[in-house]
């Protein structure tokens, strides 16, 4: 009877576990129809004076606010993430509008990891535990080297954030390590940008928009690519002495 019970209830449980992922997924949806206006650059340039006024009058409120905006916009991968990010340096300069940034962006990454690895996660990780072969090696490559693995991903540019944030669910990652790799490895990227927005004033004085591929100048981008390789580097040192490969 206990046995009819469980398997009853089986169908039930994962379906709660999916509920979490189809929550942002669907916030996602609605916030790319409905929210894309009113998280863009043309709206930060018109309220730019509220704003300020608003954090002059409200420091703490306002900096308590952002952050939980911030939050909300990447734990449900709202659009509007790069913006919000110069709005942090617009508002609170590039510190501590950066420190701002990446609490908010790791807090919301954070949203993401626990809902996926809690609907899918373990089950995917028990599967390619199981697997054989490539996936396998694979597998166990990642697990061996978890912290060069996380800075590395989270350091190359061309790793979308999103994507950034669920790989880790899904290969059995362990919080701790994901937030700490999250909060420093995301660093480099939102400094420059949180700089970008410290700059915004003049920005709108001259009716201009800002360049956001400042971040693909050698002068930004080889730095960055450099940390990258130094994530990469006991992987290689390990693969060059135990004979492996990812």
């Amino acid at each position: 009877m206990t046995d009819m019970s469980k398997s009853a209830e089986s169908p039930k449980s994962s379906l709660a576990r999916l509920l979490p992922l189809a929550a942002i997924g669907l916030a996602a949806v609605f916030g790319a129809i409905y929210l894309r206006d009113y998280l863009s650059f043309e709206a930060l340039q018109q309220n730019r004076e509220a704003l300020i006024a608003f954090r002059d009058a409200n420091f703490l409120l306002t900096a308590l606010v952002f952050v939980t905006a911030y939050v909300m916009i990447v734990a449900f991968s709202l659009p509007g993430a790069t913006i919000a990010t110069l709005t942090g340096g617009f508002l609170f300069a590039t510190f501590p509008g950066a420190l701002f940034n990446v609490t908010g962006a790791t807090l919301g990454a954070t949203v993401i990891f626990l809902a996926a690895r809690w609907g899918l996660g373990a089950k995917l990780g028990a599967k390619l535990q199981a697997s054989d072969g490539k996936i396998k090696a694979i597998k166990d490559g990642i697990d061996e080297n978890q912290w060069s693995m996380l800075f590395l991903i989270r350091l190359v540019p061309a790793v979308p954030f999103f994507v950034a944030n669920l790989l880790p669910a899904f290969l059995d990652v362990p919080l701790r390590r994901f937030v700490i790799s999250t909060f420093f490895g995301i660093i480099p990227g939102a400094v420059v940008y949180t700089s970008v927005g410290a700059g915004l004033g003049e920005v709108f004085a001259r009716g201009e928009t800002p360049d956001l591929g400042i971040i693909f100048e050698p002068h930004i981008l080889l730095p960055i690519l450099g940390l990258a390789v130094l994530a990469a580097l006991p992987i290689a040192i390990k693969a060059l002495r135990g004979g492996k490969a990812l």
